[in-house]
């Protein structure tokens, strides 16, 4: 009867082993996932702020009619250069969907950088022309983030 009794302790011990080594491997993968959102929910902030303050910069210059070619055209670069290394990030770190929707608002606001350095105003048609496709392509972008990082809560929650 005692190999019984032992056999029972050893089978109760692999159940409690095995047991408690699931339940750290998924704890372990939620705060993984959790991190990653985490991450991805950073990046995403200061992608869309430097995104922001590129296009204000832009703005700004389209609105100062007194600005000399040299100025609007450094100004407008200047403005726009902080964006191309998060844009990097964005598409390392980001699933394709969100890649596809930063690639487009970049490119939208590049256009639209193009413009402002040719001395379009903001007063002129093709300035507005590419402001709502820069718009457009932001709320896309915006809506994607959002996307992914509810997708990622909703699967870890």
């Amino acid at each position: 009867m005692e190999w019984i009794s032992l056999a029972g302790t050893v089978v109760g011990a692999g159940i409690a082993t095995g047991s408690a080594m699931l339940l750290d491997r998924r704890r372990w993968q939620r705060e993984r996932q959790d991190r990653d959102v985490e991450i991805r929910r950073i990046l995403y902030g200061d992608y869309l702020a430097c995104l922001s303050e590129a296009r204000h910069a832009c703005g700004n210059v389209a609105r100062d009619p007194d600005m000399d070619r040299a100025t609007r055209r450094t100004t407008a670069r200047e403005a726009f250069g902080p964006c191309i290394g998060l844009r990097y990030q964005i598409t390392i770190t980001a699933p394709g969907h969100v890649v596809e929707a930063s690639e487009n608002a970049f490119r939208r606001l590049r256009d639209l950088r193009d413009r402002v350095m040719d001395g379009v105003p903001a007063t002129d048609e093709v300035y507005v022309e590419g402001r709502g496709q820069y718009d457009d392509a932001l709320a896309a972008l915006r809506a994607r983030m959002r996307q992914d990082l509810s997708l990622d809560a909703a699967r870890s929650g």
